[in-house]
């Protein structure tokens, strides 16, 4: 009986901790650019919420945790995209820009400002 009820305080709380990345998109989205929104930050909670759901199957099978870290990727993934579409790259508004691929976009995104090439 106590383990249903936290893990429904669990789940309620998780699903808080998963609608502030999708306050943060629809921010976004409002202002028209992620310019201040940390792509390390986004790439990191998604390795944890992706490192912590295959440990909840494969090792514990506790459903309340699968359940609230799978909400908190479904809303990291929406603000990682939307990141991806409103980020500042440098040659944005010229006539020929082309948004980098995605995979560019996450590796340049886990190298130090110092070495990485300016997107």
């Amino acid at each position: 009986m106590i383990h249903t009820i936290f893990g429904i305080l669990l789940t309620i709380t998780g699903f808080f901790d998963a609608i502030k990345y999708y306050w943060s998109a629809k921010k976004i989205r409002e202002v028209g650019t992620a310019k201040g929104h940390s792509r390390k930050f986004i790439n990191a909670a998604i390795i944890n919420d992706i490192v912590r759901i295959v440990y909840f199957i494969l090792i514990s099978k506790d459903w309340y945790l699968i359940i609230s870290a799978g909400i908190a990727i479904f809303c990291m993934f929406y603000q990682f995209w939307t990141i991806y579409i409103y980020y500042p790259y440098r040659y944005r508004g010229l006539q020929n820009f082309k948004r980098p691929s995605l995979y560019v976009f996450v590796l340049n995104s886990l190298i130090p400002n110092k070495y990485r090439r300016r997107l």
